[in-house]
């Protein structure tokens, strides 16, 4: 079962400031590489507890988009006591993005 939450304008300030570490993907349903990240996100929501995994659909949140300056998707914010700590585009495997994120822990 998935951990990731939906993150829009309304809740973003709380998902990304409550939480020691936050992982925000934004893409868009059109996005075929968003597709292929989804269960990677879904499996690491599952077993990296001490973090909150979140999805923006930019289709929905274009101001959030454009806050971040997001220019293509996906696009992976790692917010780090609720500021940005690192930038990731496109597709990661797995293993790849645990470790990135690990470096925040």
């Amino acid at each position: 079962m998935s951990n990731v939450v939906t993150v829009n304008e309304a809740n973003f300030g709380e998902v990304t400031a409550a939480n020691e570490v936050a992982v925000i993907k934004f893409g868009a349903p059109w996005c075929g590489p968003c597709k292929m990240i989804a269960p990677v996100l879904d499996n690491l929501s599952e077993s990296m507890d001490n973090v909150v995994f979140g999805d923006v659909d930019i289709d929905e949140s274009s101001d959030l988009a454009q806050q971040f300056n997001i220019m293509s998707v996906p696009t992976i914010l790692i917010f780090k006591n609720g500021s940005v700590a690192k930038q990731s585009m496109g597709f990661s495997p797995e293993e790849k993005l645990k470790n990135l994120i690990s470096k925040y822990l």
